[in-house]
């Protein structure tokens, strides 16, 4: 029986992120991916120029057809959300479903900012998304923002970071992968899995090149990973390989980063790992 996923995130026309790549992700990781957008853009938000539109409104009608129709989903995944009132449907939506398995990305900031939209509320309500998540995913800016740390200071060292992912499994999360850590030259994914309490570092050469939605590609893959059965450590191994080559690729072309990675030309490579 093909698992399904309910992925919350908004939907744009250019720009690989959000739903343009989990919907082709776990499609390829043999998972039903139903989309619950939570907004639809003409191109993603790093563009100069995107129309938006915001479907908050109707988040709650969608819910409420879902409930209504019964339909079980293995697994929430839930990605960027606008507002308060996205993340309190978010929340409502998970309640409604308490045998789904709880992905999270506390999408809030990155390089020691928050976000322009963010407010100490929001982050509040992201906090409490996450205590009630199986997996999260955040990267260093945010884990600091969920433990309440100082989330400018992120030149952390490794003990630093696997007490930080420690911390941030105390909220609740059994799995926390902390992304995107850039040290000695070399991007590391840190997991963490209390159960097991076992660390894993994840490695591979930082060429200084950064395109977006690469985050929206590791959960998407990490969450059809696991929904396939694989251990933690292989599913990050596995995310973290399929965008290094994706990055490299893309690299060889004069391509905007804001349209993302190339990662339709390594599809079949996730296949094999099924």
């Amino acid at each position: 029986m093909i698992k399904k996923v309910a992925a919350i995130h908004d939907l744009s026309g250019i720009g690989r992120c959000s739903l343009t790549v989990a919907i082709p992700i776990l499609s390829a990781l043999k998972i039903q991916c139903c989309p619950f957008p939570t907004a639809i853009l003409s191109s993603q938000t790093g563009y100069p120029k995107y129309s938006f539109l915001d479907l908050t409104s109707e988040m709650v009608s969608y819910k409420k057809v879902w409930n209504e129709l019964n339909v079980d989903f293995d697994c929430i995944y839930s990605g960027f959300l606008g507002s308060e009132d996205q993340i309190d449907i978010v929340s409502d939506f998970i309640n409604d479903n308490k045998n789904s398995l709880v992905i999270v990305d506390p999408v809030m900031g990155d390089n020691g900012y928050l976000y322009p939209i963010f407010n100490k509320t929001m982050c509040n309500k992201i906090k409490n998304l996450v205590k009630h998540s199986n997996i999260v995913t955040p990267n260093i800016t945010e884990a600091l923002i969920l433990t309440e740390s100082d989330y400018t200071q992120i030149n952390l060292c490794k003990d630093e970071l696997i007490s930080l992912a420690k911390k941030v499994s105390d909220l609740g999360p059994s799995k926390v992968v902390i992304t995107g850590i850039i040290l000695d030259n070399k991007i590391h994914n840190l997991a963490f899995d209390k159960n097991s309490n076992e660390v894993y570092f994840t490695s591979t050469d930082f060429n200084n090149i950064s395109y977006s939605g690469t985050g929206d590609l590791f959960t998407s893959i990490l969450t059809g990973m696991i929904l396939n059965g694989h251990s933690l450590k292989y599913s990050v191994d596995i995310a973290s390989q399929f965008i290094h080559k994706s990055i490299l690729y893309t690299s060889k072309f004069n391509v905007d980063r804001n349209d993302g990675v190339m990662f339709e030309m390594f599809l079949s490579d996730l296949i094999s790992h099924i």
